[in-house]
């Protein structure tokens, strides 16, 4: 029998075909007119995508990269900082923070869990330079409310900084970055805007460019004023990821297209979209008798699922990959075995939900022994969806 390999993963994240078309075409010199125009309309389309009249700049770099230039231009030695971490990602801000001589504070929440207003209040410190912090933890489907944590920080800290890793936010939750005052929103390129790895890109606020002149880390392929002064000119500070820059810019013409050309209302479909995908995928998988790990503060850029107990996840991720050519995501660290996660950013539609969950309905009865009659949880999935059309 024929299979279609599909990923289900919060990145890489499927590919749009037409910033794969865009990308084996990209035969450009970087320091051309081309380059600079294509360059200028890509940033520009950033602002609308991100939401924001900010600066936003374009590294050829992980996420992670942008993540580190958002701690060494902020910060220096001896600044303290505070990290809410609840899982994998978190931690990541926490050991980057470390890297660069910060003191570093921590307001922890349990893996599937989010924050207590009152524990990040408490946390704050009057020297607190900057809060660190996701708005979609990854490694557990947990969503933060980002809204209300800068809400908290203009009422109890004004003079503190909010950095955000939007990895995978973006496309999948709706920001309103300079209203909230987001000083850093940071993105990658292999999530929701469909093209592979290689690109983060983040919008930069007056508060954050004034504080990076007071700041003492040392910084050199992550300095963000020479990449604000080149991009004013249509050019990056070094070379380039040509081909993925030319992918980025037909990724957001495709989001564009999706609300006749207007990539702002383009965007809130996309939000909207992964938003849908998930409640639906959550109600089916909860239809077949799964448990999710993060109940109370869902993300819809993915969902992490607990497997019974006495079950191990990776024999849902093999099941699938070898009967379905099917990718799912494992746990990270010491969540693997433990939870399997499903991606909704993107690239992905609701067809595609449906697909999983037949899938999901065979792995379940045949590899994990669970009571499922085929059908249950594609109905499941199938009532969201109708309800959500019928609200739109």
């Amino acid at each position: 029998m024929i299979r279609k390999t599909r990923l289900f993963t919060p990145g890489p994240t499927p590919l749009l075909p037409a910033a794969q078309f865009a990308m084996a075409a990209a035969d450009i010199h970087h320091r051309t007119p081309e380059f600079r125009a294509l360059f200028q309309r890509v940033l520009a389309q950033l602002k609308v995508f991100v939401g924001t009249q900010n600066d936003v700049l374009l590294l050829s770099c992980s996420g992670t990269g942008a993540m580190e230039a958002s701690v060494s231009n902020l910060t220096s030695p001896g600044d303290r900082v505070l990290v809410l971490t609840a899982g994998k990602f978190g931690e990541r801000w926490a050991d980057l923070t470390k890297a660069f001589g910060c003191q570093v504070d921590l307001a922890k929440a349990p893996y599937g869990q989010t924050f207590d207003l009152d524990q990040i209040r408490a946390a704050l410190k009057p020297d607190t330079r900057v809060v660190y912090m996701q708005a979609t933890e990854t490694s557990t489907a947990v969503r933060h409310d980002v809204e209300a944590i800068a809400k908290l920080l203009k009422e109890a800290a004004p003079q503190t900084l909010l950095v955000v890793d939007g990895i995978t936010g973006l496309g999948t939750t709706h920001f309103d970055v300079d209203g909230w005052g987001i000083d850093i929103l940071i993105g990658g390129s292999q999530k929701a805007v469909m093209i592979p790895p290689g690109l983060a890109y983040l919008s930069v606020s007056e508060r954050a460019w004034a504080a990076m002149e007071k700041s003492k880390n040392p910084r050199y392929y992550f300095d963000l004023r020479k990449e604000r002064k080149n991009a004013a000119k249509g050019e990056s500070a070094y070379t380039p990821a040509v081909a993925l820059i030319a992918g980025l810019g037909a990724a957001l013409d495709y989001i564009a297209g999706q609300a006749g050309g207007d990539l702002e209302k383009g965007r809130i479909a996309l939000v909207d979209n992964a938003q849908v995908n998930a409640a639906a995928t959550r109600a089916g998988l909860v239809a077949l008798g799964f448990a999710l790990f993060a109940p109370t503060a869902p993300a819809a850029a993915a969902t992490a699922v607990a497997v019974p107990e006495g079950m191990d996840s990776s024999e849902v991720v093999k099941a699938l990959k070898t009967r379905f050519a099917s990718v799912i995501a494992n746990g990270q660290g010491e969540m693997k075995g433990k939870i399997f996660r499903i991606a909704h950013l993107g690239f992905f539609d609701y067809l595609d939900t449906v697909a999983f969950l037949g899938a999901m309905e065979h792995i379940a009865k045949d590899t994990l022994g669970l009571p499922v009659v085929y059908g249950q949880g594609v109905a499941a999935a199938q009532k969201v969806f109708a309800q959500a059309a019928a609200r739109s």
